[in-house]
């Protein structure tokens, strides 16, 4: 079984783990009804994406 020559530094360790970090979804302003949703998806308010009613609310 392979086994680490040296230990790992806390600088090298964190120096991996610097893109690990969660980011904040990004929000924009729905076009029917102005409440903020994620970008992409129908309004869970109105239904809406892109001018058009996909879930009947």
């Amino acid at each position: 079984m392979a086994v680490p020559f040296r230990k790992v530094s806390k600088t090298r360790r964190n120096q991996r783990r610097a893109h690990d970090a969660l980011k904040a979804n990004n929000l924009v302003k729905c076009s029917n009804c102005g409440e903020m949703i994620r970008s992409h998806r129908a309004c869970p308010k109105c239904g809406y994406y892109k001018g058009e009613q996909k879930i009947e609310k």
